[in-house]
């Protein structure tokens, strides 16, 4: 029952490793979407780790479990991994992730609930400060325009979605700066970053404990918007996207000594004024198909024994 084990380890060596070998790169910045996919992959790994232990935990423990794991395998394959040498804490090992894992599914449903009640709310007060113009069908994808003297802009997600633009904004920015804005919050919706950020947060508030998911959850509030002002930068340049994001900041005292709220928004800015090129598109290639690697690694440790057995 060394393996299940070792299956632990590995996740827990790769919750530490991984957020500290990325907070010592120079490239998240450069590059946010891969940094997204490097994350995801990393938690994916810890996940998978986890999934497998308490599979192979489970099979040792129960015959009928393992019945069911290794219906088609061979015999040799079968003891290769020992089941039938299952030391006392075999249930534990499989009991405790398998909790685990309810728990992370409740965290998601009730954190998908949440929103869904944030942004009916959202939309009811949409409904009562932007009612459907004479002839506009109740389904059709629209920009909503609302009266308010605080210049702001953002992609309501849903059926149908909505792109929302108050009108100190429209007054504020010009031209190309409120484009760039706009294009900003439409680069959110087609990632579709919201998902990103459920799931980060349903980890994070489940195990507060674990400090890999509290990373995951800021660096993905942090490079979901990287990304999105990348969108923007691309069609309408980083000089009028990061003006764009001045003008609409400028009155939240976020560029003062001491900035409160959207704190982040001058480091952004700062980004857009002289963040070098991008990484060449053969790094970029690499960084992707490596990180890719890492969720694999566990299966390929899992499927040692058998391969051996197979092999020889």
């Amino acid at each position: 029952m060394t393996l299940p084990a070792a299956l632990l380890l590995l996740g827990a060596l790769t919750a530490v490793a991984g957020p500290r070998l990325l907070a010592r790169a120079d490239w998240p910045d450069r590059e946010p979407v891969v940094a997204l996919w490097v994350w995801q992959c990393v938690v994916a790994a810890v996940l998978v780790c986890c999934a497998l232990s308490m599979t192979l935990s489970a099979a040792a423990a129960w015959h009928a479990v393992g019945g069911h794991v290794f219906a088609t395998a061979p015999r040799a394959v079968v003891e290769a991994y020992a089941l039938g040498t299952a030391g006392p804490w075999a249930a534990t090992t499989a009991l405790a992730p398998a909790c685990c894992g309810v728990w992370s599914a409740a965290m998601l449903v009730r954190e998908v609930v949440r929103a869904r009640a944030r942004r009916r709310l959202r939309r009811a007060e949409l409904r009562d400060r932007a009612p459907l113009l004479p002839g506009e069908a109740p389904g059709s994808d629209r920009l909503v325009v609302l009266e308010s003297e605080r210049a702001d802009a953002w992609w309501l997600p849903g059926t149908p979605p909505r792109l929302v633009v108050t009108t100190a904004a429209l007054r504020r920015l010009e031209g190309r700066r409120l484009d760039a804005v706009l294009a900003h919050e439409q680069g959110h919706a087609r990632a579709r970053h919201d998902w990103l950020l459920h799931c980060s947060a349903a980890l994070a508030d489940g195990f507060p404990q674990v400090p890999v998911f509290a990373a995951f959850r800021a660096e993905m509030h942090r490079l979901v918007e990287l990304a999105a002002d990348d969108v923007a930068s691309r069609r309408f340049g980083r000089l009028t996207t990061a003006l764009a994001l001045i003008e609409l900041n400028e009155d939240r005292g976020v560029f003062g000594p001491t900035p409160a709220a959207h704190a982040d928004v001058p480091r952004r800015v700062h980004r857009l004024l002289t963040s070098p090129d991008r990484l060449p598109a053969a790094r970029r290639l690499r960084l992707t198909a490596t990180a890719a690697l890492v969720p694999a690694l566990p299966v390929l440790v899992a499927f040692v024994p058998g391969l051996r057995a197979l092999g020889g």
